[in-house]
């Protein structure tokens, strides 16, 4: 962008010379306007032909300045030109003009602040899901990372209002802070909060005392990855087979199923229905492991027969994606299709 400011200032520069070597040919020589252009532009590109009038003291003294002023500058203009277009800017322009263009039209999306190791990961795991998500990070290195993979992006200070603003934080769905420091964390997540009442934030917790902070600043959820890698490898000690078979659920392409939290719709095919009359899993194939209602912050696994399912109960189901496609079209909203 600095090359593109430039360059928009050297033309600037050259156009106010053209203008002003015209009016200066008309009034020193007392001709024409298409004249004094003429004189303008053979004294700047120095070809040689004939002027269009006796040239006096005067003219020749001007000629002699707008030449000192214009050579110089043209072979300039002329070389950031050739480098512009040689790197690719004018590619690079375009393409980041319509991945503003993208990111304008998000809706229901997630935000991830920080593409650090912990950030990197999440990445992954959104682009394998093909869900809609961009990226907050002030790196140029990470920027660039970002660029090679085309993955939507906005660089700057994930703290400051106006990028949170450019991500589009008031239609998005969630909001992930990665960032290195607890402080800048807990301000991401009062931003948002502050910005949109209802995203739900999850935060990164360094220190173990930063958990409260967080959620206070307004994160739904918060994650230390020290605590997280400590319980992961003491479970693939005691519990290697189960850690296994939930690891191959969410990181490998080899297995087919996956685990999938599916919310219960108004006027929804199971709304009001209990577990057995729905026939979830005749229909689906899904196997539901649990079942949470709105109001109630703990999950009831393996919930019996006659639960009855309500208006946002949330669904947690495991089975191959098409199975999860199924529930998820029976869970929506009939009125809205």
């Amino acid at each position: 962008m600095k090359t593109v400011h430039r360059i928009f200032i050297l033309i600037t520069f050259l156009l106010f010379l053209v203008l002003g070597a015209t009016l200066g040919y008309t009034l020193i020589l007392d001709i024409g306007f298409i004249d004094s252009l003429y004189m303008t532009i053979i004294t700047i590109s120095t070809v040689g032909y004939g002027e269009v009038a006796p040239m006096n003291d005067g003219a020749k003294l001007f000629s002699i300045l707008i030449i000192v002023m214009s050579v110089g500058t043209v072979g300039f203009v002329l070389s950031q030109l050739g480098s512009f277009f040689k790197k690719g800017y004018l590619s690079e322009s375009w393409r980041q003009a319509k991945m503003q263009k993208t990111i304008e039209q998000l809706k229901n999306h997630y935000i991830i602040c920080g593409s650090g190791e912990t950030g990197t990961y999440i990445i992954q795991q959104f682009m394998k899901r093909n869900v809609p998500f961009v990226v907050i990070d002030h790196d140029p290195e990470t920027i660039e990372w970002l660029k090679d993979r085309d993955i939507l992006h906005v660089q700057g200070d994930a703290t400051h209002e106006t990028i949170l603003e450019e991500a589009r934080i008031e239609h998005a769905k969630g909001i992930v802070a990665t960032l290195s420091k607890d402080a800048d964390n807990v301000y991401v997540a009062l931003t948002a909060r502050q910005m949109n009442t209802t995203i739900h934030i999850v935060a990164r917790a360094i220190d173990e005392n930063a958990h409260a902070k967080l959620k206070r600043a307004g994160a739904n959820f918060t994650v230390s990855p020290n605590e997280i890698g400590g319980r992961k490898m003491a479970a693939m000690l005691l519990k290697p087979s189960t850690t296994y078979f939930m690891d191959s659920l969410i990181h490998t392409d080899e297995m087919t199923l996956d685990l999938e939290e599916i919310a219960v719709q108004k006027e929804s095919a199971l709304c009001n229905q209990t577990i057995k009359d729905a026939k979830i899993s005749t229909k689906t194939g899904l196997i539901i492991l649990a079942i949470r209602k709105e109001k109630e912050e703990q999950f009831k696994f393996n919930p019996k027969a006659n639960t009855l399912l309500e208006v946002n109960d949330k669904l947690i189901v495991v089975g191959e994606e098409t199975q999860i496609d199924a529930l998820r079209n029976l869970a929506k909203d009939i009125s809205d299709e």
